[in-house]
């Protein structure tokens, strides 16, 4: 009895490999959670100067957030 649970547990290892893999293009946060700095700046500019004028921090929070993983 002792070989076959040596075998359950090595199936075990070899069936969560490919899960490790599916998580590594999954973002690891959610995404209101992710780039706090530049989600931050980017709001600010809006609210004081409108979306027209701050497309420099929209674009740079949409690249912070495109490193982290999300699709935007």
């Amino acid at each position: 009895m002792g070989g076959l649970l040596s075998v359950q547990s090595a199936s075990a290892l070899t069936s969560s490999g490919p899960k490790g893999s599916d998580s590594e293009s999954k973002p690891k946060k959610k995404i209101c959670c992710a780039c706090p700095d530049t989600k931050k700046i980017r709001d600010e500019c809006i609210v004081e100067h409108g979306e027209a004028a701050c497309k420099k921090w929209i674009e740079a929070h949409r690249k912070c957030l495109r490193a982290e993983g999300f699709k935007v």
